[in-house]
């Protein structure tokens, strides 16, 4: 025998219903007419619900709130609605990623893949190798990224630049200006010597004027990387001519604050030519 209990509608003791059920089934908490899905929950008070695992050991196991859409076609969706208009949804999508979006048009903003990479308002990484953090903006309306030191610290860290766990750069602001650091401190370095001849050096290298492709009525100056590459190879980063797997160019790029010692040290060396110059 079957036993069937019929309950469309539970009260609280000040007489307003506490659970409802309507004939599709629908379940309302706190609500006599749930219509805002199989089950519909409201307050008055800040906190709607509160889940709590009481399990001691961290596991995978240890969910607290799962929730699965069994048609895998599907995104699994969670959507938190201001008023009666949709205001942002959480979708676990069909490639395992989690994206998240706001406005009534559900337009996504933030993206974290399977991986683990984070993608912001865009929802494909953007360069050679799939970076960790992509983010797209539109340049005339905002800018990429902010940092602001509140505290106007001198010598505030915004970013630091690691390398097997070691740091090897950093940006940092005093209250009026930024400083951008590579690492060059005495007790890292060794065979240290200014017995070199700059000038000669120099003289191979070949500043010329250009325009890039795309931006065609810009008249800068500049130099071809591989050419200082042979000069100065600590200033470039890539190789000449490269390509990927798929036949695309890998280009080259050039750090042009990495002449600078070559610059004073030839300085220095015309300085002293003219000095003995001027003592005949």
């Amino acid at each position: 025998m079957t036993s069937v209990i019929k309950v469309d509608n539970i009260q609280n003791s000040s007489g307003t219903a506490a659970l409802s059920i309507d004939s599709s089934g629908n379940v309302g908490i706190n609500t006599s007419n749930p219509n805002g899905g199989k089950l519909h929950v409201t307050n008055t008070t800040d906190t709607i619900g509160y889940f709590e695992s009481t399990q001691a050991s961290a596991n995978v196991s240890n969910v607290v709130l799962n929730a699965t859409q069994t048609n895998s076609s599907a995104n699994a969706t969670f959507q938190i609605n201001s008023g009666t208009t949709a205001a942002a949804q959480i979708r676990l999508n069909g490639d395992s990623s989690l994206a998240f979006h706001t406005g009534t048009s559900y337009t996504e903003r933030m993206r974290i893949g399977s991986g683990g990479g984070i993608l912001i308002n865009t929802t494909s990484a953007v360069g050679a190798g799939g970076p960790r953090l992509s983010m797209a903006f539109n340049g005339s309306t905002t800018w990429l990224a902010n940092t602001n030191d509140t505290n106007g610290t001198s010598g505030a860290r915004h970013f630091t630049f690691h390398s097997s766990g070691s740091e090897v750069g950093r940006i940092t602001t005093t209250t009026s200006a930024t400083t951008y650091t590579t690492t060059s401190d005495h007790r890292l370095k060794e065979n240290v010597t200014a017995d070199w001849d700059a000038t000669t050096r120099l003289k191979q290298l070949n500043p010329v004027r250009f325009n890039f492709i795309v931006d065609a009525d810009n008249t800068v100056d500049g130099f071809l990387a591989h050419e200082v590459q042979g000069v100065v190879p600590e200033a470039v980063d890539g190789t000449h001519n490269e390509v990927d797997d798929d036949g695309n160019p890998v280009y080259q790029g050039i750090d042009q604050s990495k002449l600078v010692p070559l610059l004073v040290k030839a300085i220095q060396e015309l300085e002293a030519r003219i000095t003995a110059l001027e003592a005949n």
